[in-house]
């Protein structure tokens, strides 16, 4: 079983879309939606749902009012003015405990707090797995290693071959637990000032962490450059740029109809991205056999 996360410097790159299609493209797969935060390949993939898990991470505060002083203490010490007329709000509220140290009542106790939901469902492409933090919840990077860990299992489950995560953007710490075991990453890139100053934070982080990745730049006939910056950098950094898709409206308007794009249309977008799968899947087999081959001789 091999695990595909594809990542971005940020949002907007069009990495969702190329995952959809990917999701159309592989055979005996899994997908993941790692990108917790702003979850939208269900969009594409219209799952049915399966099987819906509570996912509980960090603390609030809750104010007994029956044992409460009305000391005021709590509120003054409160440095995120999480506390106002002795009750806690509980999206303002850090969870740092530090008022239920200080209450001299015991009145102020730490409750676990459920920040989302994590789902399993069904698509026309395979089994989908994804989830959903609460409004002004964190720990994302807690709940994208929950979908990991049971997208693995739906994969056993099923004996597939792949694990295609559509990962969240940026370097912070969503990417992280999205990256750490991976097998390969695929690194979305727009040929943009940012968008180069991004791809080399995000391949800073790949190397970081011994995973190898791979480039491909959409949109490459904006500016191509730019385009051709991004080739050189790459090519200096070993490593290779497996698909160059140009830019289309055909993409924009798979979007609104809600089907990936190489459903949608037979165009150049489409022959591209078919290509750059057998591009990543002849990688992966052959990362497979090196690897098959390392166990023999050991």
């Amino acid at each position: 079983m091999q695990e595909l996360i594809v990542l971005s410097g940020k949002g907007g790159t069009g990495k969702t879309s190329i995952v959809g299609s990917l999701a159309v493209l592989a055979d005996r797969k899994v997908m993941a939606d790692c990108d917790v935060d702003a979850a939208d390949l269900h969009l594409l993939l219209s799952p049915v749902i399966k099987q819906k898990d509570e996912f509980w991470s960090g603390q609030v505060a809750s104010i007994d009012a029956y044992k409460c002083l009305y000391c005021g203490l709590c509120q003054n010490i409160c440095r995120f003015d999480a506390i106002n007329n002795f009750e806690v709000d509980p999206i303002a509220c850090e969870g740092c405990g530090f008022c239920s140290h200080i209450c001299q009542a015991e009145a102020i106790t730490m409750k676990e707090n459920m920040a989302g939901h994590l789902f399993i469902s069904d698509t026309k492409y395979g089994p989908l797995v994804h989830a959903r933090l609460g409004i002004a919840q964190e720990n994302s990077g807690k709940l994208v290693a929950r979908v990991r860990q049971q997208a693995k299992k739906v994969a056993q489950d099923n004996g597939a071959e792949y694990i295609i995560c559509d990962g969240p953007p940026g370097i912070g710490c969503p990417v992280v637990s999205s990256l750490s075991g991976a097998n390969m990453a695929l690194l979305i890139i727009e040929p943009t000032l940012s968008g180069i100053h991004d791809m080399e934070r995000v391949m800073a982080v790949c190397r970081h962490f011994g995973v190898p990745a791979l480039v491909c730049i959409n949109k490459y006939d904006i500016n191509e450059d730019n385009t051709r910056e991004i080739e050189s950098y790459c090519q200096s950094q070993g490593v290779e740029v497996v698909a160059k898709i140009p830019f289309d409206n055909v993409v924009t308007e798979a979007m609104i109809k809600g089907v990936p794009v190489v459903e949608y249309s037979e165009g150049n977008v489409s022959k591209e991205i078919k290509a750059l799968w057998q591009k990543i899947s002849g990688i992966l087999e052959e990362q497979d056999r090196t690897v098959l081959r390392k166990s023999r001789a050991i």
